[in-house]
């Protein structure tokens, strides 16, 4: 369970490969879709500052939706690279914690969302030690479960901010809470 292989399978790998990974044309490559996440995050960002939901939510949801496509593309057409190994995090890093720093800290807290970054940052820091000593691990199921807490309480925080739904917002930090539980222990994988 501790395991970081970047090459063992994750259970929504097996959904992807029957449904999302064969609508994508062969010559996308795992990297190519890290890299637009990149490039996508400053217009999620933009949209969002300007509250226009409408687009922003969607695109948002979109975005953080080809981190689960870059890493199943990567493991199931054995595409995986030691780049897209170290910068696949990076981006996810980079998306999240832009959009808890605009989001979070204005409409929650700015405790709450300091800690979300700092852990994320100790995440960050570790995968550069191991890069400098010469190892480059993938994530774990803890670490995909803290993704996906974050991405779900992010936009339920949005959600609740385009369309009023106040209920969201409790939701949103309760999400926002276990995941912070899953970054942790994530760390503590690390073996650092």
């Amino acid at each position: 369970m501790f395991e970081r292989n970047p090459q063992k399978l994750f259970p929504h790998d097996h959904l992807m490969r029957y449904t999302v990974i064969p609508l994508i044309p062969t010559f996308i490559t795992p990297n190519m879709v890290t890299v637009f996440r990149m490039i996508m995050t400053p217009v999620v960002l933009w949209f969002l500052y300007l509250e226009q939901f409408t687009i922003g939510v969607p695109i948002f949801l979109f975005v953080a939706f080809t981190d689960a496509m870059d890493g199943s593309l990567a493991r199931l057409r054995n595409q995986i690279t030691q780049w897209g190994t170290f910068y696949d995090p990076l981006a996810d890093k980079i998306l999240i914690s832009s959009v808890i720093l605009l989001v979070v800290v204005q409409h929650v807290n700015v405790i709450f969302g300091v800690l979300i970054l700092g852990i994320e940052a100790l995440l960050l820091i570790g995968g550069c030690i191991k890069k400098m000593n010469g190892k480059i691990i993938g994530s774990n199921i803890f670490g995909k479960t803290k993704m996906f807490l974050q991405v779900t309480g992010v936009l339920l925080l949005l959600i609740a901010l385009w369309a009023g739904f106040d209920l969201f917002i409790p939701l949103s930090v309760g999400t926002l809470s276990l995941a912070i539980v899953f970054a942790v222990i994530s760390l503590f994988t690390y073996g650092l």
